[in-house]
Parts: C-alpha cells; sequence; structure tokens
C-alpha cells in the first residue's frame, strides 16, 4: 500500500507486480516513412513503455534503421538487440529516482544559455557561436522527452506521483512549463540558424538594425529568466510583471519591423531578419505564459 498526498492508501497487487516494465511491440512495413516510426516511438516512450519491440515485416531499410537509432539516442533509451527484422530498445533510468524540479531547472538553464549566446551572436554576426548554439537544442529535447514522461507516468500511477512529490494538479502545470521551455530553445535554435544563413550567403544586416534586435532579444530574455525565477519562488507580483513587460516588447517588435523594411534592400535579409523578429516575440510571449502558471498556482486549493 501507499498513502497519498490526500491520505487516501493507494492498494496494488503486489510487489512483484509493481516491479514490471511495461512492454509494447510495433510491427514497421518496409514502405513505413521514417518520421512516422519515429513519432510511433515517442508515442510509446512519452505513455511509459520501457520496452519497445520493433518488429519489420520483411528487413528494416538502412534511412529506418538511422531514424530509429538516433530517436533512441534521444529518448535516452538503449538498443539492447537489434537484427535485420527486429529491434529491442528498453530505457535503463530509475524514474522513481528522478526529480522533476532538478529537470526543468537544469533544462531552463540551457535554454537561457542558448538565447543568450544566439542574441550576441546575432549582434557580433558571429556564425560560429551560432552553429554552438544550434547543436543545444537536442540537449533541451532530451530533457523535455523525458520530463513529459515523468509527468504522464505520475498522472495514472499515484505510487510514483508521491516519489516524485507531485499532486495531479502539478503534472498540468509541469507539462505546460516543459512545453514552453523547450518553445524558447526552439526559438533561439531558429535565430541561430537565420545567423549560419546570412553569413553563409555572404549577407549583412546594418548596425542599427542589429542593435535593436539585440536590444530587445535581451528584453525577452530578461522577461523568460524572471518569469522562470518567479515560478520557482511562487512570486506573483514579478509574474505580473513579466506580463506586462510583454507589451513593451510588442512595440519594440514594431520598431524593428520598420527598421527592417526602412533599412534594408535584400530581400533575404529583411526575411531573417522577420524570422528573428518573430522568434523575439515568441520568447516574450512564452515568458508571459509561465508567469500566468505561476499566478494560477498561488490559488490551487490545498
Amino acid at each position: 500500500m501507499a498513502i497519498n498526498r490526500d491520505r487516501s492508501l493507494a492498494v496494488f497487487p503486489g510487489a512483484r507486480k509493481e516491479r514490471e516494465t511495461s512492454k509494447i511491440t510495433l510491427h514497421v512495413g518496409p514502405e513505413e516513412r521514417n518520421i512516422f516510426v519515429v513519432r510511433s516511438i515517442i508515442a510509446c516512450y512519452l505513455n511509459g513503455y520501457s520496452n519497445i519491440k520493433l518488429v519489420s515485416k520483411k528487413f528494416f531499410t538502412v534511412p529506418q534503421q538511422k531514424a530509429i537509432r538516433n530517436i533512441v539516442r534521444m529518448l535516452y533509451m538503449r538498443i539492447m538487440e537489434a537484427d535485420t527484422k527486429e529491434i529491442q530498445i528498453a530505457t535503463l533510468i530509475d524514474e522513481s529516482k528522478a526529480s522533476i524540479q532538478a529537470g526543468i531547472s537544469r533544462m531552463y538553464k540551457i535554454s537561457s544559455s542558448m538565447c543568450r549566446d544566439a542574441f550576441a551572436a546575432l549582434k557580433n554576426q558571429d556564425s560560429a557561436l551560432a552553429k554552438a548554439v544550434y547543436t543545444l537544442d537536442d540537449e533541451v529535447d532530451h530533457f523535455s522527452f523525458f520530463l513529459l514522461r515523468l509527468v504522464r507516468r505520475a498522472v495514472v500511477d499515484p505510487a510514483l506521483a508521491n516519489q516524485l512529490d507531485l499532486e495531479p494538479i502539478d503534472c498540468l502545470d509541469y507539462q505546460t512549463l516543459v512545453h514552453r521551455i523547450e518553445q524558447v530553445a526552439d526559438q533561439a535554435a531558429n535565430t541561430a540558424k537565420h545567423i549560419i544563413m546570412l553569413e553563409g550567403r555572404l549577407k549583412k544586416v546594418s548596425k542599427i538594425l542589429l542593435e535593436k534586435m539585440y536590444a530587445t532579444g535581451c528584453d525577452a530574455l530578461a522577461s523568460y529568466d524572471k518569469a522562470v525565477s518567479a515560478l520557482l519562488t511562487s512570486d506573483v507580483k514579478r509574474s505580473d510583471e513579466t506580463i506586462e513587460d510583454q507589451i513593451r516588447i510588442e512595440k519594440l517588435d514594431q520598431e524593428i519591423a520598420s527598421l527592417a523594411f526602412s533599412k534594408e534592400k535584400s530581400t533575404e535579409v529583411i526575411c531573417a531578419c522577420c524570422s528573428i523578429r518573430d522568434s523575439i516575440q515568441r520568447i516574450a510571449e512564452y515568458a508571459a505564459d509561465i508567469a500566468e502558471i505561476t499566478i494560477n498556482r498561488s490559488y490551487k486549493p490545498s
């Protein structure tokens, strides 16, 4: 038996039953698109399956094998057995000893550093730094998949929820939070991608536009940092300030648009700057979403 947070009791069939790992078999045809195979593996992983057996009706094609190995690495899983017709993958992490808070903190720090370096690369037109930022996106994705798996399992497994010190309503909030942090990292990677693209095509952005985008990006990052800090400390006042910050960043966003169309002649530069401008705006929006989570949690019933 396990005592839930509301003092009710959860009764399990037995210790052996509780320790059994969940298994599933996926049948893959040679004509199956790689992306569908990957999505199926991710869905099984997020739904708590610890052992996934892939069986091909004929044999796995080389592109299918590469796609499977790539997603297995991203999900912190291991290939236990493999041949041309069957691949057995498993997760070896003891989830009961994981920490949602520590995982979120680590994920946030990576995403924040990505934004900081992406905007520095933008200001200095530094494609080498931009490439370093772009490669970090996979690390955030690793944490994202793992944390989403934990919160989804905690919803249906009271014992795991107790071990992770989670209430059902916490799972909803953490799921949204993980998505928002992952999306912030995506926007940093998008900014880096356009810096690399402009460098590759020998295109330069005017200094005044670079400075405006850099300043606005730093404001959006400061708003994001404030939102996560307020969430971790349950600071409702700072969360409200973060939401108000979005209005000021929207005005700066309009100034960037005006400068892009008035100062730049190259269509490629204008399109790249508009995409970077959109990424900065989205980071501010995601910060506001995180701030709303903090405010909502402050009225959570005891």
